[in-house]
């Protein structure tokens, strides 16, 4: 990856600043959870921070980005409002759907995140006819679909890898790969040795990097978004990456190797960036606490004001369902 654009020392320390408000709001959710002040499903992010910030300093609110119910740090890396975030956690009403998406359907139109779905893989088609309505509109913008190597199975993958390399769309398919779909390990589940190896099948360049490291995920996506905006089209990224908290908040992992499950510990990606900003004197140990710690306070107050607000009305049940309110 050595002919990859590399991030300046303003740019790493953003997609610290990116990484850490991920890392810190999950431990906050877990809590929350832990103390029974949240009642919902939720899939941790914890282990996959560095994907999304790295790649979400080259787009701008303009750009949109697809994800699914584990997307939680793709959406909070892309800009969407702690405060509208929490509230929608929480169930209410003052949330971006109003308190009845929960953390499964989060949607932020005005920082570019148009829809967050649970079904596996979804967020393929729907970026993929997101750049197609960005080209017939002409405008200079981007479509990210967020997924997971599990994802790279269903027919949704091909399906719109072919059509957006058919029509040249400026859409970039990221699949963050944390060895796992679900509970199964992907030695079980594909015969090509990196999924990346698949867009050849459609023309389109694919890559595999290594998304827990910034210069790595930043330079690779930063090509496929310069060419995509370029007009040149598609471009498949498989970055590889572990999640430390299993599929689903409360499982035990038991199905994870252990030993596997070690080394990426020692592997952590967030205390390396933090050691590595110090380092290179990017920034210091103390400059470092206080964006920590103002993230911190950020989340406070977005908790407190969604505790704070009311649950839905009642009648919010047949709001949004259909295009006209049936009574």
């Amino acid at each position: 990856m050595s002919n990859y654009p590399k991030p300046d020392a303003a740019t790493l320390l953003e997609i610290y600043r990116k990484a850490a408000l991920i890392k810190q709001n999950d431990e906050r959710v877990i809590k929350q959870m832990m103390a029974g002040k949240l009642v919902m499903p939720y899939y941790s992010p914890r282990g996959q921070e560095i994907i999304p910030s790295a790649l979400s300093v080259s787009l701008t609110d303009d750009d949109y980005i697809c994800t699914i119910y584990r997307g939680i740090h793709d959406m909070l890396a892309k800009g969407f409002p702690l405060d509208a975030l929490w509230a929608e956690l929480a169930g209410r009403v003052t949330g971006t759907c109003k308190g009845k998406g929960g953390p499964m359907h989060l949607t932020c139109p005005e920082k570019g995140m148009m829809v967050t779905t649970g079904i596996v893989g979804s967020s393929m088609p729907i970026a993929t006819g997101l750049a197609w309505a960005a080209k017939l509109d002409g405008k200079n913008r981007v479509s990210v679909a967020n997924f997971g190597d599990g994802a790279a199975n269903i027919g949704a993958f091909h399906e719109s890898m072919n059509m957006a390399a058919v029509w040249k769309l400026p859409v970039i398919f990221l699949c963050q790969n944390n060895l796992y779909a679900e509970h199964t390990s992907i030695a079980y589940s594909r015969v090509v040795e990196k999924i990346s190896e698949r867009a050849a099948g459609y023309g389109m360049p694919g890559v595999t990097v290594n998304g827990n490291d910034p210069d790595e995920m930043y330079g690779a996506a930063k090509v496929a978004i310069d060419r995509a905006r370029a007009g040149e089209g598609p471009t498949l990224i498989e970055a590889m990456t572990f999640r430390f908290n299993g599929h689903l908040l409360g499982e035990s992992g038991g199905y994870m190797d252990k030993y596997l499950y070690a080394d990426a510990q020692t592997k952590d990606p967030m205390p390396i960036l933090r050691a590595r900003l110090i380092a290179e004197g990017i920034a210091s140990e103390d400059e470092l606490k206080a964006i920590e710690t103002d993230i911190d306070a950020r989340i406070d107050a977005a908790l407190a004001a969604a505790m704070d607000a009311p649950f839905p009305d009642l009648a919010e049940l047949k709001r949004d369902v259909f295009a006209e309110e049936i009574a």
